[in-house]
């Protein structure tokens, strides 16, 4: 029973830990399926998580954070837009800017504003989004197997871990079953056919752009109202970069996005929970390689076990309409 337990708690962790790479995943997807490459999801994710704990802080209400958090990451992947789409400068170049900007401005602003050396206060009850326990979840904990998973994988996440997985069919949906997905694809695909159309090339990339904006935004939110309590320096850690890495290892599909995120969660959280055991034959493992071990593997996996991952044809290339 206490091997049933450990793997309980390995993969509740790792529902945790993959929800914000699933909600920046989504998002890298409807940028890059309308051909902008979006290499600042780990800026946005960051200033989102920066905005959602300081206006929760401040104003004392999670849902003003969260709001928060939306605006700025919005207005971040705005800019991104302007300087790629507008400008038809070079998306990578772009996405690199924004990631030092971000790291710079939310240490600067945060010691300007909190004097904590750049994070801002611990966040309140009230501040930040509380677990939410379903119906029965207590009661029912200790029947055998069926309780364990109802009361901790199923109940016991705050909403915004319902919402992470639940945009993974709406997703789907929007992507392949409405208009605006269709043209949202086939901008990616070939925009010059979608201009032939009638259709805004430009408008159709910003939306998309938005949509990322949106999904960065709560990402980081629940970094810094969920996971954390409040914002640190630097605490994206690169899952900007790894939810890239997912989404190439998904081949740009949103259901394949969710299962290559909880794979990489599930990762994290074995590497997290080995720390300091023993393992058998190579005896007890240091720290450092048990941390690094998340990112070894996903390069390993990238490199060997997916086969060739096709991207949208005019993904990362400026569009210039011919005249």
């Amino acid at each position: 029973m206490d091997i049933f337990n450990a793997i309980i708690q390995v993969l509740d962790s790792t529902i945790r830990l993959s929800v914000p790479l699933l909600l920046a995943c989504l998002a890298g997807l409807y940028s890059e399926r309308a051909g902008i490459f979006d290499i600042g999801l780990e800026g946005k994710m960051l200033v989102g998580a920066f905005a959602g704990a300081a206006a929760a802080s401040v104003f004392h209400s999670a849902v003003l954070g969260l709001g928060m958090a939306i605006l700025i990451s919005v207005a971040f992947a705005l800019v991104h837009g302007f300087a790629s789409i507008t400008h038809r400068g070079n998306q990578i170049v772009s996405g690199v800017a924004i990631n030092f900007v971000a790291a710079g401005s939310t240490i600067i602003l945060g010691q300007a504003w909190f004097q904590q050396g750049g994070r801002t206060p611990a966040l309140q009850p009230g501040e930040r989004f509380e677990a939410i326990i379903w119906p029965g979840a207590d009661a029912a904990r200790d029947v055998p197997i069926i309780g364990p998973v109802y009361a901790e994988l199923i109940s016991g996440h705050s909403i915004l871990v319902y919402f992470a997985f639940a945009m993974v069919p709406f997703t789907w949906w929007v992507l392949f079953r409405t208009r605006f997905g269709l043209r949202l694809r086939a901008v990616g695909e070939n925009p010059a056919a979608v201009d032939t159309a009638g259709i805004s090339v430009a408008w159709l990339r910003y939306r998309a752009l938005i949509c990322t904006g949106i999904l960065t935004g709560v990402a980081g939110a629940y970094l810094s109202m969920v996971q954390n309590g409040g914002f640190v320096k630097d605490m994206t850690a690169g899952k900007g970069y790894i939810a890239l890495a997912a989404l190439i290892f998904a081949k740009w599909k949103p259901v394949n996005a969710m299962f290559a995120c909880l794979l990489f969660g599930f990762l994290d959280a074995a590497s997290i929970r080995l720390q300091g055991t023993p393992l058998p034959i190579v005896g007890k493992v240091s720290v450092q390689f048990m941390q690094a071990l998340p990112y070894i593997l996903t390069v390993i996996l990238l490199a060997g076990f997916i086969g060739k991952a096709i991207p949208p044809r005019a993904g990362g290339v400026p569009y210039v309409k011919e005249r």
